[in-house]
């Protein structure tokens, strides 16, 4: 969990702005959305099958 220590003299919104920052380094909010609701294996894989399709349909130059 990222923390943040406020000094007497950093006003609070750079403080958020400096947690929000570590938050997304650390991919806690795309951690969040991913787990929203449930993926079927199935269905991770679809975008990754569709890309290899379109680049085995693609006629190559040579």
């Amino acid at each position: 969990m990222p923390e943040v220590i406020i000094h007497d003299d950093a006003s609070f919104e750079r403080a958020l702005k400096r947690f929000k920052k570590k938050c997304e380094k650390a991919g806690i909010l795309s951690d969040l959305r991913r787990h929203r609701h449930y993926e079927k294996p199935s269905e991770r894989q679809k975008p990754t099958m569709n890309a290899a399709r379109r680049k085995h349909r693609r006629p190559r130059l040579v």
